[in-house]
């Protein structure tokens, strides 16, 4: 049995609006960069040679919060800390939500990534413990990447942690 010609050219119609919609749909939803939508998302992922260990880093820019995670050997969260400026001292609150409180890898990281950018931060930190060397050259490659990148504060800004509400 065959269709009748009128209702195949109106599958192909709606086929092809479908897709026209879908395409349009996909255009929206991609990462634009924070300048151009208010409340974007920028992700980025690159990899390092330090100190003779390939660490991985991921960043994930939000509106007023940036998610870090540090990693070598697997795709382990390993240890979570929370950091944001405090009040009124201008100071930095550093929290660890997950991991020993014995191995504090990540928690500096995580406080001078809030004095460097003003913003909240969360940084996953799974890399050698006992190595302060690695911990060090992996922040700075880290820091090098979100000065290049535009999410550190100007130099005049860089006293404190600087709350601002936008």
């Amino acid at each position: 049995m065959s269709s009748p010609p009128s209702s195949s050219s109106g599958k192909a119609l709606d086929f092809e609006a479908a897709s026209k919609s879908a395409v349009a749909s996909v255009e929206f939803l991609k990462f634009k960069p924070q300048d151009d939508i208010a409340g974007g998302v920028q992700v980025t992922s690159f990899s390092e040679v330090v100190d003779e260990v390939t660490l991985h880093f991921q960043i994930i820019r939000l509106a007023k919060q940036i998610y870090v995670w540090i990693g070598s050997t697997s795709a382990n969260l390993g240890n979570l800390y929370a950091a944001a400026p405090t009040r009124p001292n201008n100071t930095v609150s550093v929290t660890s939500i997950l991991g020993g409180v014995s191995d504090n890898t990540g928690s500096g990281i995580a406080r001078r990534l809030v004095l460097k950018t003003g913003l909240n931060i969360i940084v996953a930190c799974n890399i050698p413990k006992n190595n302060p060397m690695l911990e060090a050259n992996a922040e700075k490659k880290l820091i090098e990447k979100l000065i290049a990148l535009g999410y550190s504060r100007p130099k005049s800004q860089s006293s404190g942690p600087g709350l601002s509400s936008s």
